[in-house]
């Protein structure tokens, strides 16, 4: 069953705020709540996720009917991806080294960034490669 589109880029808008506010506070606090909101997005898909909750429960009644609808597993493959990321940002912030925490977080921010703003999943893109990949070598 395909999602509204619109579910994916808000959780990508809140996201970057998350990171955005990691980045400067260096909460590892913060950083281990998104990490379970990625954690959630990729283990049930993005509808399960705490981000998707939200856009379900307070924003989509708010907005009209969805225009646009996209396949789950791009976005659900993107959260999986997003989790690798923010959880070596927590390592970096918890155990060190800082530096780690740093980019991760922010190459994770980044992506969250493109996805909220020009609406450009990095994650989604990786997983069509590896899809054509995978089917190319079958």
């Amino acid at each position: 069953m395909d999602i509204d589109a619109r579910g994916p880029r808000f959780g990508a808008a809140v996201t970057t705020v998350v990171l955005a506010v990691v980045l400067v506070t260096s909460s590892a606090w913060l950083l281990a709540w998104q990490t379970l909101a990625f954690a959630l997005g990729a283990a049930g898909g993005v509808v399960r996720s705490p981000y998707g909750w939200l856009f379900r429960k307070a924003v989509r009644p708010r907005l009209g009917p969805p225009t646009g609808f996209e396949a789950p597993e791009p976005p659900r493959f993107a959260q999986a991806v997003g989790l690798v990321f923010v959880g070596l940002g927590l390592v970096g912030y918890t155990l060190g080294p800082e530096w780690l925490g740093l980019a991760a977080t922010g190459a994770a921010l980044a992506a969250a960034f493109l996805n909220a703003v020009f609406g450009y999943c990095l994650g989604c893109e990786m997983y069509l490669l590896v899809r054509r990949m995978t089917v190319r070598a079958e």
